[in-house]
């Protein structure tokens, strides 16, 4: 059994497209958030020490240097030989637009990077970053934005202190299908206060906003976090892996086979990881819940 046997996987969709295989390669430009620079928080969101996703996170090299090491590691791996420049750490549309096209065109540069996956804010998508986008992908590139929402409850928003609301994220996507630039929304399962039902409700929101792709992550204590000291203090407790198991192949039964999967769970390094043990064995999760979508006997995607 594969995930992509019932998934309709990033890797798998980029394979039929392209023939070949095409992976991400995970960047840091040195940005920042409008949620930590002062202008709208210092302390950005309760979960977040931006370590547990980026290793390159204290010390950023060159993005050619960066994009070498991705090599390096995914050619050892897989043997892909094309690649899409992620840019992945903090808000890489929030800043100077002259500053970002430098940045993204350094990327391009690289002969065997194909595209761009742009991870950023719902609140920091201006109409000149998305013609930007759009011009990219006018010129042949694979051109992804990946908004993180997190969740689509404003209440859930403000007490893991995002900085916006769902409103923002609406207009960010209707403005993107403008360009038919394609989004790929990110959803935390196990956020403070939240049941299966909030994750059923906000999928369908982000569905019905025709969303191209979709990433799932449990939320994970790491240390230097509110969490973390949330977590110390017993009063908020982790989601266990056959609860993320369940409540991830539920939720990719409810989601269109066009719909792509980017991810279907996230991890943390074990240095800085607290709760829950079993987010540092990404592999363990991945074939759990593709037990789970074989036992639910869910129905092999077709692709047309």
């Amino acid at each position: 059994m594969r995930l992509s046997d019932y998934v309709n996987t990033f890797g798998q969709s980029m394979l039929q497209k392209y023939g070949e295989r095409i992976h991400k390669i995970s960047l840091n430009a040195n940005l920042t958030c409008p949620n930590r620079d002062g202008s709208k928080g210092i302390g950005g969101c309760t979960f977040c020490n931006n370590a547990s996703f980026n290793p390159d996170s204290r010390n950023p090299s060159h993005i050619s240097q960066q994009l070498e090491n991705g090599r390096h590691v995914i050619l050892k791996r897989t043997k892909a030989k094309k690649y899409i420049a992620y840019f992945q750490a903090y808000s890489n549309t929030y800043g100077d637009i002259n500053q970002l096209k430098k940045l993204y065109d350094l990327a391009l540069l690289e002969p065997d990077v194909i595209g761009l996956s742009i991870g950023t804010r719902p609140d920091c998508v201006p109409d000149e970053i998305l013609d930007l986008l759009a011009n990219y992908q006018q010129q042949g590139y694979e051109i992804w934005l990946e908004l993180g929402l997190q969740s689509s409850f404003d209440k859930t928003l403000e007490k893991v202190n995002r900085g916006h609301g769902y409103a923002e994220y609406h207009k960010a996507i209707q403005s993107s299908h403008e360009r038919e630039i394609k989004v790929c929304t990110h959803l935390i399962l196990g956020l403070p206060g939240e049941s299966y039902q909030h994750y059923k409700t906000t999928l369908s929101r982000v569905l019905d906003e025709g969303v191209a792709g979709l990433k799932l992550h449990p939320l994970h204590v790491v240390k230097g976090t509110q969490l973390a000291r949330d977590w110390a203090n017993k009063t908020y407790a982790p989601m266990s892996l056959n609860e993320y198991v369940l409540s991830a192949a539920n939720l990719i039964q409810m989601t269109p086979d066009h719909v792509v999967y980017h991810r279907v769970t996230g991890t943390a390094s074990s240095d800085i990881l607290l709760a829950p043990q079993w987010c540092s064995k990404k592999w363990q999760v991945i074939n759990a819940i593709t037990k789970k979508l074989h036992d639910l006997n869910y129905h092999v995607p077709v692709m047309v």
